[in-house]
């Protein structure tokens, strides 16, 4: 027979509501209670007849997750870090890729999938500030992933882009180098993950009282292997003078990479690169990439729970707003060894 409410009620020694109160995350509980109730759980393998609790609640127990897409190691790694942040929470995670433009995204706010969740989180590259109205008209529980802050209640988790930004530059002017370039950039951005990683390459050259050369700029179209090779092919073609290289994000550097050591050129001896994201292949590479971590299952977990607090009707009336920490990840490709060294961490 299944084992029921009933049975870990028993179990426990508390009531069916006290222990209905536990498996529904009840904040006014003593943890002796919880801790007791848990056990019963754990001891009789209980698991909640959650179709039968969101038929009761009138919610579907499922949450969407808006990325531009799953090709791209990044937002593959990020759907997988929320999937698991829900499933703790007893929840399912519907995912809807949608490809770049603005339209896409703002098809994917009106889309036909808004009934079957509870809620979205929604990872944006391409709405900024003046688009708050369209955000607030969105009549599902809403959590944005990005960099663009927007007014009222959109509530938001980001990444620290330029305090890790300027880390990464920091540790390659730390090994000696002094002509670090800084690949990835955008023109025309104001508010987005290229600018802000750049105003930290900036912070850590004038901390280090080194001049800003626009030269060490190198824009990118798309965050891809074939812009980190596309960008470094031109650097060699132009006989640019450099000894290192942040690049705005990992895949970035992997395609620099392989250019660099198609020309002969040694990683890190006569350039060392420094990457962003910390994705599972950069650990793997060869050399393998030193990078920033930006905590991507802390932001899953933040995104989640904000989400969950928001469709429960908490969160209070303004917009919630949380920023994560990182940690600088030294490996082979700045003079560290295959097994990474974490230093530089910044708590959330």
């Amino acid at each position: 027979m299944p084992v029921t409410i009933r049975d870990v009620a028993r179990v426990s020694g508390f009531s069916i509501k006290t222990v209905s109160n536990v498996i529904n995350g009840h904040p006014q509980l003593r943890a002796e209670t919880r801790a007791r109730v848990q056990e019963a759980i754990d001891q009789l393998g209980y698991r909640p007849n959650l179709s039968a609790r969101n038929l009761r609640s009138g919610r579907t127990g499922v949450i969407g997750l808006i990325i531009p897409d799953l090709t791209t190691a990044y937002f593959a790694e990020l759907a997988d870090a929320v999937m698991r942040a829900a499933a703790a929470k007893g929840i399912a995670v519907l995912i809807e890729p949608i490809g770049s433009g603005r339209e896409n995204e703002l098809a994917a706010l009106r889309g036909q999938h808004r009934h079957m969740v509870d809620g979205i989180i929604y990872s944006s590259l391409t709405l900024g500030s003046a688009d708050t109205e369209i955000l607030k008209g969105v009549d599902t529980p809403l959590v944005v992933l990005g960099d663009t802050s927007f007014e009222g209640r959109v509530d938001r988790v980001t990444m620290a882009n330029t305090a890790g930004a300027k880390s990464a530059t920091e540790h390659l002017l730390s090994i000696g180098r002094r002509r670090v370039v800084a690949m990835g950039a955008h023109e025309g951005d104001i508010v987005a993950s290229a600018e802000l990683r750049l105003d930290g390459y900036k912070a850590a050259l004038e901390d280090a009282g080194l001049p800003f050369d626009p030269k060490l700029v190198h824009y990118a179209d798309s965050w891809h292997r074939r812009g980190g090779a596309a960008a470094m092919t031109r650097m060699l073609a132009d006989g640019l003078d450099f000894d290192a290289v942040f690049a705005f994000n990992d895949t970035l550097a992997l395609g620099a990479m392989r250019v660099l050591q198609e020309a002969g050129l040694h990683i890190p001896k006569d350039v060392a690169i420094v990457g962003f994201d910390d994705l599972d292949e950069t650990r793997y590479s060869l050399p393998t990439l030193s990078t920033i971590n930006p905590r991507r299952d802390e932001i899953a977990q933040a995104a989640v729970e904000m989400l969950l607090r928001r469709i429960e009707g908490g969160n209070g009336p303004e917009a919630n707003e949380i920023e994560t920490g990182f940690s600088l990840q030294i490996r082979e490709s700045s003079g560290g060894s295959p097994d990474s060294a974490s230093l530089a961490t910044s708590a959330a």
